[in-house]
């Protein structure tokens, strides 16, 4: 296995916000108090795969108020490299409301994002960046969806990437309502994950963006387009995985974990990118990165907030040796 620590950077990028989590069940208009914490998929990975050991680097903007403050203390305090992270004059940074739920229902969320200073990101934020540094891209759907500049931003680092052959992951995680229309979503993300090595949507965005409703089918719908593999999320029963091993395209279902109590299950998804990317990075093999995409994953859901739940390196040897065998 190859460790993190002989890994080549790998290289984050989207918008980090401020979230404010209800401390009781209720309407967000009737709660009177909120935890501040960090919110953002694309920073839950980058500071899972930072606790993990490898070397992270974040690029985006948040404005000059106290919440960009925060965050770069919080992503700072991971130890990610912030060079790029830049701090926007004049402008704000974006916040997230999140209720509080029992019973694993999934809680209503609301986003104050538009005209965010990270929404304000252009493909020029890639000036002088050699993507050929950087082992690994992990990219999202959610950035593209921000705005035009922040599409172009996107599809500058997948194309650099990809001439460079920094090995790339691809997690559509749709935000239909930042699209101006679903046509333009499934088009958009579907060409960014023609040009990524890994693709990892859950059941229900694989059957939007493909049309397709079985995950096999999903997943021959991106090899076909030149991905090498491609992990479905499932939710509590699991992951599906399908790509070329050993000169053929082989199939593999790993299910997921039993747990005492759902808690939140935003980040879910993003716990399980981590893993099956951490693992994929690390030489495990697909079989075993997808059982430590669904471990984080089913670690996620038990906490509240977002990245909360993930492990560093001894809380991963923890959670594995109390895992049941395969």
């Amino acid at each position: 296995m190859v460790t993190p620590q002989q890994q080549d950077p790998i290289l984050t990028f989207g918008e980090a916000m401020a979230l404010f989590t209800a401390d009781q069940t209720g309407a967000l208009s009737t709660v009177p108090q909120f935890s501040r914490r960090l919110a953002g998929a694309d920073t839950n990975v980058a500071i899972g795969l930072a606790r993990l050991g490898f070397e992270v680097h974040w690029l985006s903007q948040v404005g000059d108020d106290s919440f960009g403050a925060y965050i770069r203390q919080c992503l700072e305090q991971e130890g990610i490299d912030c060079a790029r992270f830049a701090t926007l004059a004049g402008e704000h940074t974006g916040l997230m409301f999140k209720e509080k739920v029992l019973a694993g229902r999934d809680p209503k969320v609301e986003y104050f994002r538009t005209g965010s200073a990270a929404s304000q990101m252009t493909a020029g934020h890639a000036d002088g960046l050699d993507c050929g540094h950087f082992r690994h891209l992990h990219c999202t759907g959610i950035t593209p969806a921000l705005s035009a500049g922040c599409r172009g931003l996107t599809w500058t680092l997948l194309r650099q990437a990809r001439a460079e052959q920094t090995s790339i992951s691809f997690d559509p995680n749709l935000r239909p309502t930042l699209w101006p229309d679903t046509a333009t979503m499934r088009q958009t993300l579907n060409e960014m994950a023609a040009l990524a090595d890994w693709v990892m949507p859950g059941l229900e965005e694989g059957r939007i963006l493909t049309g397709q409703q079985t995950p096999e089918a999903i997943a021959d719908h991106y090899l076909d387009m030149g991905c090498a593999a491609v992990a479905i999320k499932l939710g509590s029963e699991g992951s599906y995985f399908r790509g070329e091993l050993d000169g053929r395209r082989q199939t593999l279902e790993v299910p997921g974990f039993k747990v005492d109590e759902v808690v939140d299950t935003v980040g879910a998804g993003d716990a399980f990118a981590v893993g099956f990317v951490s693992g994929m990075l690390e030489g495990l093999g697909p079989e075993a990165a997808i059982r430590r995409g669904n471990l984080l994953g089913s670690a996620a859901v038990q906490v509240p907030g977002d990245m909360e739940g993930l492990p560093d390196r001894n809380g991963l040897a923890a959670l594995e040796l109390r895992a049941p065998a395969p």
